[in-house]
């Protein structure tokens, strides 16, 4: 298969990597000129190796050229994407999201956003779930999962993608598979707030009660709330909660030691179009408002957190 990978930060690159390590003709895109100009030098990132057959450009006439992309960007950049790709016949390629987001200023999941900007017929494919680059490079397989509404396109890519080291299982939510990927990078800060702390033994009851409201937010709107404790969301967590390879972990726990991290943490952003929807949907989603809380209104996070242990009492189920 041809296929372009858009985005040559960390997940991109890994992409790329595994779909050339794969034996698929790879070429990888980037439009952080400094970054892409460094790896077509280089021919690495610093963590990903590409050897030389994969093509790797700055120009996305060039990328443009294949069908199948995939995207790997910040999610708030999705929109923009797909209009700078109309020049390019955005509706006449199809589209695998690896990224984990909702749209802040529609509330949209990435694949709605794609969809709006493309049509009907337009294949469009999630591929989510647990792993990081510095792992999959040295060989340790993970689990992760391909949905879309097409069934017929999903199955062609789980097998067209699936090896010893990543083994595909089929999505049957798009909807909760979106929204517990998403959610869990804001689950994420939240872990990365209790190591900051000194607080880590809480990171239990933060899985338990985390998925709870995640799985909640799922089922209203109009997903299946068991896929919360899939690989999209509670299988996640070990990377995302606990790993020093996790940006989102990482930024929670800088940020409760008053340090700065300098790096993206999607669930920064992700938690504002979450309390979005839950408002909307009138869900309770008090651990995602306690981040939103500490991160955008300045409240203090003892506080903050303490208010949680501090909510009147109810039935875990």
């Amino acid at each position: 298969m041809d296929i372009t990978v858009i985005g040559c930060g960390r997940w991109g690159s890994c992409i790329a990597w595994y779909l050339d390590k794969i034996g698929h003709n790879v070429t990888l895109y980037g439009n952080d000129l400094p970054q892409i100009r460094k790896i077509m030098e280089t021919r690495t990132n610093g963590v990903v190796d590409f050897g030389t057959r994969m093509n790797i450009t700055d120009d996305i006439t060039v990328a443009a050229k294949n069908k199948t992309t995939v995207i790997s960007i910040p999610s708030q950049a999705v929109r923009g994407l797909l209009q700078e790709l109309q020049a390019y016949g955005a509706k006449d390629r199809d589209y695998i999201l690896c990224m984990k987001g909702i749209e802040i200023s529609t509330g949209m999941r990435l694949s709605q956003v794609v969809r709006e900007a493309t049509s009907p017929e337009t294949n469009i494919a999630v591929w989510i779930g647990p792993g990081h680059v510095e792992e999959f490079t040295k060989g340790i397989p993970n689990c992760m999962v391909i949905d879309s509404e097409n069934d017929e396109y999903k199955n062609y890519l789980i097998s067209e993608f699936s090896s010893d080291l990543i083994r595909f299982y089929f999505g049957k939510d798009l909807i909760g598979n979106e929204i517990g990927a998403a959610a869990k990078n804001v689950i994420g800060i939240a872990a990365g707030i209790l190591d900051g702390k000194g607080l880590s033994s809480l990171k239990g009851a933060l899985m338990a009660r985390g998925t709870r409201e995640v799985a909640r937010l799922i089922k209203a709107l109009g997903g299946n709330e068991l896929s919360a404790y899939g690989l999209c969301h509670l299988g996640d967590y070990e990377a995302t909660l606990f790993s020093k390879f996790s940006h989102n972990r990482m930024y929670g726990e800088t940020f409760a030691k008053g340090e700065t991290y300098g790096s993206l943490a999607e669930g920064y952003y992700t938690v504002k179009a979450i309390l979005k929807l839950a408002s909307e949907h009138n869900v309770d989603m008090p651990i995602c408002s306690a981040v939103y809380n500490v991160l955008y209104n300045g409240n203090d996070i003892d506080a903050e957190f303490r208010e949680l242990f501090t909510r009147s009492l109810k039935n875990e189920f």
